[in-house]
């Protein structure tokens, strides 16, 4: 069993899309061929007994991630030397020593959990009905993310502009709001990824959900998910990359190359999308999107 390029190029454009979209790169990697039918749903079907689709999705991950360190390149300099610095001084003062441990403490719960239930979650829920509903619950958690925070009385309207300082980079401004965080909240929005687990449910729109509820605004939200995916893809990624290099998997990899700049590409135009959709405006058009594609895919996949 094999990968056409039309087909690895097909989902590693799906994967640098909606891995950063909140609307689950895991749940439409199951959805969509299951939905298309034919040799395609044969192809990419993860469950299969020796399908190359499970070890292609790794490396399309880990274009997606790569996306992100250069998308991020600027931020990733000034946390790294925020972490290296504090740990030379021994203290932690600036932002960027903040925003380092905040991204470290927030990583440590989703890699525990990916580590003990990954394998036995996406065995068990791998497949296109469980990943349709977990789909449509996504939805509800994103709106009820912004109907919490609109309710909360904020000084802002969700989705509202923010105002930022003349002179200064919005992206350090940025950090500097994220790292007045403290760890306990850094630590539940990072542990909210676990539940991407679950095929169909969103990390960056449970992370983005649990950090507008922590009282982050939509774009430091957006900011604040993308920085804590980044490790944990990555480290996924490169933990399970041997996976590629079996023998069964030798003809994949050159469609997984052509699928990986794909992904890529893919990536990087919509984390620039996203940083500057969610400057202005809300969670709720993928909320209602994920509620319809979910209850939608799990009826037409029951009949």
């Amino acid at each position: 069993m094999s990968l056409t390029y039309p087909e690895s190029i097909g989902v590693g454009l799906l994967q640098g899309v909606t891995e950063l979209f909140p609307v689950s790169s895991l749940g439409h990697s199951i959805l969509i061929p299951a939905l298309i039918g034919g040799n395609i749903q044969k192809d990419l079907d993860m469950t299969a007994d020796k399908s190359p689709y499970l070890a292609v999705l790794v490396g399309l991950h880990l274009a997606t991630a790569l996306a992100l360190v250069v998308f991020f390149r600027k931020d990733w300099v000034r946390v790294v030397g925020g972490l290296v610095s504090s740990i030379r001084q021994r203290r932690i003062e600036t932002s960027e020593q903040k925003l380092a441990w905040l991204l470290i403490v927030g990583t440590i719960p989703v890699g525990v959990a990916g580590l003990v239930a990954e394998h036995a979650l996406r065995a068990a829920l791998g497949k296109p009905v469980p990943a349709a509903v977990f789909l449509a619950l996504n939805g509800f958690v994103l709106l009820g993310a912004e109907r919490l925070k609109r309710g909360g009385g904020g000084r802002r309207r969700a989705g509202a502009q923010v105002e930022h300082t003349p002179g200064v980079d919005a992206d350090i401004e940025s950090d500097r709001r994220i790292a007045k965080l403290s760890y306990r909240q850094g630590t539940w929005i990072g542990a909210a990824q676990i539940l991407a687990l679950l095929p169909g449910i969103s990390r960056s729109g449970v992370t983005m959900s649990t950090g507008i509820l922590r009282g982050l605004n939509h774009e430091d939200a957006a900011r604040f998910s993308f920085l804590l995916a980044t490790p944990v893809i990555l480290a996924a990624s490169v933990l399970k990359l041997p996976e590629l290099l079996k023998p069964e998997n030798a003809g994949v990899r050159g469609p997984l190359v052509a699928g990986s700049i794909a992904a890529f590409v893919a990536g990087y135009v919509s984390v620039k999308f996203l940083t500057k959709y969610f400057e202005s405006r809300s969670l709720t058009p993928f909320a209602i999107y994920c509620m319809l594609a979910g209850i939608g895919s799990a009826v037409y996949l029951s009949i």
